[in-house]
């Protein structure tokens, strides 16, 4: 039954898109043609001959949207990553286009109403989908198109997978209960019970109209996972795998194929593929050069003030470690009163700190003490965005209290980062920090870096946490 609305479903939803289709089609045609941009129209084919051409645009169009997976299921799925999707595929769709006009040579067809069609095509098709997304979440919420869930294994995922089930009820899921051998029956995690054994899927499994049985088990229990996946499948129920180790694994783990044997890496680091590295290293050189530019008036005034407010050196050097684990020497303007190495604290500054003098305090509190970090860019020492570098001292007393704390010297520390933009720097929590950096680490992007970068403007270089 849940299968049949499934496929009903997906079939509704082709239909829709194919509808959205036509109408972005016509619509464009329209204002090309008589409508607001007519005036400049040279109409060389006739409005059959546009619309002919539907016959072999809406299957391939639709073809490319099963293609970037917009036909599976939208409970999880966040509004950007359908948005990304349905842009994708329809660039690709105008791109495909555009190619078989010239291989044909067809040079009649308007390439500007095309490019309308583009536009109206993305905006109609992605208000379609929020339009279905909204009314399906709201009948979740009312308890209507719900999907109850069994899950086998009491587990600390197990507890993971309630929790974030109840706090999004727009999914749509309900946990009928949990089976496992070692926790007695009648044991409650936030309304939900342990209801039995595992042997009592035999039972279970015929007797209930179960959509979906997830394997929570715990790590002491994987040697049953083989005879479970085999008891669950015969049911023909839908069944999935929610691992007991995600906090070793990322959430996208990076796979591997080796004569049939699956690997999963422990970390996928984008950055330690060579040509991710130079893409990053050579904005890195060019980003640097025009913000030493830019921000050179700056840096000069700074000059004249530190010299004039406080005696000792202009900038101040720190050894802090790097990439590979490897130390470095940090380059700021000098914010604080000059200390003996001896006497200086091997801590972060705090508020009203007594060391920051009047001068310090503005460059703190604005970021600009960190202009010279663009010179540790341009020598490779450090990047753009990343993860902000630590002292030895605090590396070494990390490493042992944070796990996956030296992961994140796997890529090149950077002047900001996702932490930065995120309100984590100065005397905020160092376990966000390094949830933050991981993230970047594993998800880098250029896009990924351009966001960091703008987002920096309005949230990195202004912060009510640094001192």
């Amino acid at each position: 039954m849940i299968k049949d609305n499934q496929k009903n479903f997906s079939l509704l939803h082709v239909a829709i898109d194919a509808c959205m289709i036509i109408l972005a089609y016509i619509f464009a045609w329209a204002l090309r043609f008589i409508g607001p941009f007519a005036a400049t129209a040279v109409r060389t084919r006739s409005f059959e001959q546009y619309m002919f051409a539907l016959l072999f645009i809406v299957p391939a169009y639709l073809m490319m949207y099963h293609a970037f997976s917009l036909y599976e299921p939208m409970r999880m799925q966040g509004r950007r990553l359908v948005l990304a999707s349905v842009i994708k595929a329809n660039t690709l769709g105008i791109l495909l286009t555009t190619f078989v006009l010239y291989y044909i040579e067809e040079g009649d067809i308007s390439r500007s109403m095309l490019i309308m069609f583009y536009c109206i095509n993305i905006f109609l098709d992605f208000s379609a989908r929020m339009a279905v997304y909204y009314i399906l979440r709201n009948m979740r919420k009312k308890g209507l198109n719900q999907k109850q869930v069994l899950l086998v294994g009491y587990s600390r995922a197990a507890e993971e997978y309630i929790d974030r089930i109840q706090q999004n009820p727009q999914w749509g899921y309900i946990v009928r209960g949990i089976l496992d051998d070692n926790v007695e029956a009648g044991t409650v995690y936030k309304g939900i019970k342990v209801i039995g054994r595992i042997a009592n899927l035999m039972v279970i499994l015929p007797a209930n109209r179960l959509d979906e049985i997830a394997i929570t088990l715990g790590l002491s229990e994987y040697y049953r996972l083989e005879q479970i996946v085999a008891m669950c499948e015969k049911s023909g129920v839908h069944t999935k795998f929610i691992p007991d180790y995600s906090t070793i694994i990322p959430t996208k783990p990076y796979t591997e194929d080796i004569l049939g044997l699956p690997v999963i890496n422990i970390r996928y680091v984008p950055l330690s593929n060579t040509f991710n590295a130079m893409v990053k290293r050579i904005m890195d050189v060019l980003g640097s050069i025009a913000a030493i530019i830019v921000a050179s008036p700056v840096m000069l005034l700074m000059c004249i003030l530190i010299k004039a407010t406080s005696r000792g050196p202009l900038i101040y050097k720190q050894e802090r470690v790097g990439l590979h684990n490897k130390t470095f020497w940090m380059y700021k303007f000098r914010s604080m009163e000059v200390q003996p190495e001896s006497e200086e604290k091997k801590a972060w500054t705090v508020k009203n700190d007594p060391r920051v003098t009047g001068i310090g305090k503005f460059m703190r509190r604005t970021s600009i003490d960190e202009l010279p970090q663009l010179f540790n860019i341009l020598k490779g020492d450090m990047s753009l965005v990343g993860p902000r570098p630590e002292r030895p001292f605090f590396v070494e007393k990390f490493r042992e209290e944070i796990p996956r704390y030296m992961v994140k010297h796997q890529v090149r520390p950077g002047l900001t980062g996702w932490a930065q933009v995120n309100g984590y720097r100065g005397d905020t929590s160092i376990r966000k920090r390094i949830e933050c950096d991981l993230y970047y680490i594993e998800n880098w992007t250029v896009s990924f870096d351009i966001k960091i970068l703008f987002l920096t403007f309005f949230k990195g270089f202004i912060n009510k946490n640094a001192y």
